[in-house]
Formats: C-alpha cells, sequence, structure tokens
C-alpha cells in the first residue's frame, strides 16, 4: 500500500500535493530545496505507521509509542489538524515525488510564550542525507519569521548523535541536560537540551554555507 500511495502522487499535480485546504491557516505549507513541508494527511498513515514503527525512531522520540499502527497513524495525523499535537505539525514529503520521509513540528513552552521547541524524526531510510537539517532550517526560519518568539529550544538523547549533529548545524547552542520520559522504552532517558535566539538565528540566515 505504501508503494501503491508513492506510486499515485507522482502524478498529481503540485497543487494538489500540498492540500491547502487541508492545513491550518497559522502554519504555512514550507518548501525547500528537496522538500514539501505540510500537514499530515490520511493518505500517509500507511507510509507513517510503516517508517514509525521502528525501534531505532521511537526510542528516539519521547512520545512515540512502540510498536507504532496504522491507528496510531491515524490518531496522529487527526489530532495534528485539529492542532491537539504541538502548534504546527508537518510531514516532511520529497519535492520530487510526494513520498513521506517522517515528521517534525513547533511546540509552545510550557510556562515561556517567547519560547518554542522544535521536534522532528526521519524514516530509517532517509537518514543521513541531509533531509533533518533542511527540514530544521525551514521550520526555524518560518518560527523567527512569522512569531514573536525569543527563542527556541531543541533536545535530543545524549546517545543519539546524528540528531545533536542537526541541531549544532542549526546554531543551537548546548543549555544543560536533564531527563524526560520515552513512551517506547516505559521510562526515563538522558537527553541535552539546546537554545537558539533570535540575534544568533539572524546571524546566520544563509544556512546554505553550513550544510
Amino acid at each position: 500500500m505504501q508503494s501503491e500511495l508513492l506510486r499515485d502522487d507522482q502524478y498529481r499535480s503540485p497543487k494538489d500535493r500540498l492540500r491547502p485546504d487541508r492545513l491550518r491557516s497559522d502554519c504555512p505549507v514550507l518548501l525547500s530545496q528537496r522538500l514539501v513541508m505540510r500537514a499530515p494527511h490520511e493518505e500517509d498513515i500507511d507510509a507513517l505507521s510503516h517508517l514509525a514503527n521502528n525501534a531505532a525512531v521511537a526510542t528516539m522520540v519521547s512520545r512515540m509509542p512502540h510498536p507504532y499502527t496504522a491507528k496510531d497513524a491515524a490518531d496522529f495525523v487527526r489530532r495534528s489538524n485539529l492542532g491537539e499535537i504541538g502548534k504546527c505539525v508537518y510531514a516532511i514529503t520529497k519535492t520530487e515525488n510526494g513520498a513521506f520521509l517522517g515528521c517534525c513540528g513547533l511546540e509552545p513552552h510550557q510556562s515561556d510564550p517567547e519560547t518554542l521547541e522544535i521536534g522532528y524524526w526521519l524514516g530509517q531510510p532517509y537518514w543521513n542525507q541531509g533531509y533533518a537539517t533542511e527540514a530544521a532550517h525551514a521550520l526555524i526560519d518560518m518560527a523567527f519569521r512569522t512569531r514573536e518568539i525569543r527563542f527556541i529550544d531543541a533536545r535530543c538523547r545524549v546517545t543519539n548523535i546524528p540528531s545533536r549533529r542537526v541541531i549544532q548545524k542549526c546554531g543551537f547552542q548546548f543549555q544543560g541536560s536533564g531527563m524526560v520520559g520515552s513512551l517506547a522504552l516505559g521510562g526515563m532517558v538522558p537527553v541535552e537540551w539546546y537554545r537558539l535566539d533570535r540575534k544568533t538565528w539572524m546571524s546566520l540566515k544563509s544556512w546554505g554555507e553550513m550544510r
């Protein structure tokens, strides 16, 4: 079914792929060199459940269960489009064929209205190709340009070296460490906390030099 979805999507026009009727108005479609980032669709469910049902992915994402089923994927799509998960949740897709790669999003800080937190994950077949950094750049740019915020935070497990590399490429600075709950592991795991401020972002807007 996943291959059928991706094959069918190749014959859709770019306008149909974006499906603007399903987007929340405060979370615009984001375009980068290789990616289209837009609201999750029901058509993503098979690809989402296939890629997320991987312990190597789930154990690095705090609120992702494992195993991850089609029902979990359908619930995620429904809740993300209702605005129940974070401020903006995006499906990361390839420009050339609409293939679903993973997700990213922004979430308000619980106690600081001037701070957002960024999160992201990619399916394992798409690791180490620069997609996470490219998606993070687009999301960060949108956040600072359209929101009255001062900071964006990011967290990663201390064992997640690729995610740390993405965070550092985006200009985030280490702030400290702590513990967060892992749904997949059923317990607490150590994480590192990073922060990017508006002034630093403004000095680094030429993202292409940092890839």
